[in-house]
């Protein structure tokens, strides 16, 4: 098959690269890339016009989330997720496989059985109707529905996920129809690197638009993490995208980027935001640390965003402690300018040769 998604490798430093992946729209993405986490159908405190100013490229969306509230079927009749939710840039759809799996559903070979976090109410999710639904969602990209398992797990666990991530495959790539819109396989194995690379050479059998590792920073340690996903990286086709889910800590994203991933997606940066913690070059910082409370510097010197630009420490803390949305709103801003900033830096590192020291630099400050 000739994959939907094109990568076009600019530079390499080790295996570390950086290039141009192609989407079925024709809209490009630059690489390595990172994708803030719009569950909901959006980034939480943000609107596409802030993402836009951020120069953010592509979003990640929540099949879980958004087939129960709204509902596929009110997405698709307002046009799909690009006209629903203003967002002209693309966008990735989340099978949801890692809600479904952390809400502890009944599992089967056929699919799962879930209640919804809203409601209550018995829901079913089968490989299948995954691809139904995000192709009425109509994002640019989806995946397909994985077994994630928890780690640690059980040796016969993280074998029964494999397994069935494989089989669940091939039944997504038989029912996917939409010719604009790519699908990407998942591979899992948990930290076993051996289960890693038969999952990824069975997920390349199958044949997709691109390829994604999931079930990483789900509790294992990080000397556990970066040996696996080397292992699940190796069997990946090079001329193909390198999607690693869920992950998006500084130190992950370096290590990562080093081991030949192109796509990040994390709830991390946002997350920190809302709650007064700051990413800044030396570290993580929290704001609602009574030292900041008359500190009238930015919150990262060395940070070119606007907010850095225009306010305190002490007024970003003010609006923390008495509850007001901006401040937090305010601080996920910039926690996404920052991680863009630290993406665009591996990549002109990468270009010019120095990627091992940047890695190096980050790692001394949060490895």
């Amino acid at each position: 098959m000739t994959p939907r998604v094109r990568i076009d490798v600019a530079a390499h430093d080790g295996d570390a690269r950086t290039g141009v992946a192609t989407l079925p729209s024709g809209a490009t993405v630059t690489t390595p890339c990172f994708m803030p986490v719009g569950t909901r159908g959006a980034i939480r405190g943000l609107d596409s016009g802030d993402l836009v100013a951020l120069g953010v490229e592509i979003v990640l969306a929540n099949t879980y989330h958004l087939m129960l509230k709204p509902g596929a079927d009110v997405v698709r009749a307002a046009g799909g997720l690009h006209r629903f939710t203003g967002w002209r840039g693309p966008m990735l759809t989340d099978s949801g496989g890692f809600q479904v799996f952390s809400l502890q559903p009944k599992v089967d070979d056929d699919g799962v059985t879930f209640r919804s976090t809203y409601d209550g109410g018995t829901h079913r999710l089968t490989p299948e109707h995954a691809v139904r639904v995000q192709e009425d969602l109509g994002a640019d990209i989806q995946m397909v529905l994985d077994v994630c398992p928890p780690l640690p797990s059980p040796a016969a666990v993280v074998r029964s996920a494999v397994d069935r991530t494989a089989a669940w495959a091939a039944r997504a790539k038989a029912a996917h129809r939409r010719e604009d819109q790519a699908l990407f396989g998942i591979v899992q194995g948990g930290v076993d690197e051996a289960l890693r690379g038969e999952s990824a050479a069975r997920t390349v059998d199958i044949g997709f638009d691109g390829y994604a590792v999931g079930g990483l920073s789900v509790g294992e340690r990080r000397d556990e993490m970066v040996p696996a996903l080397h292992a699940a990286l190796g069997p990946l086709p090079a001329d193909q995208v390198r999607y690693l889910m869920g992950v998006g800590d500084p130190a992950g994203l370096v290590e990562a980027v080093a081991a030949g991933v192109d796509v990040f997606d994390c709830v991390l940066p946002t997350r920190h935001g809302r709650h007064g913690t700051v990413l800044t070059d030396d570290g993580r910082l929290n704001l609602r640390n009574s030292r900041f409370a008359t500190d009238d510097g930015p919150l990262d010197p060395s940070c070119p965003c606007r907010v850095c630009a225009t306010w305190s420490r002490a007024y970003l803390r003010h609006l923390l402690s008495v509850r007001e949305p901006t401040g937090g709103r305010l601080v996920t801003i910039h926690n996404v300018a920052w991680t863009l900033r630290l993406v665009q830096r591996m990549r002109d590192a990468v270009r010019g040769g120095r990627f091992d020291a940047l890695r190096r630099s980050v790692l001394d400050v949060w490895g």
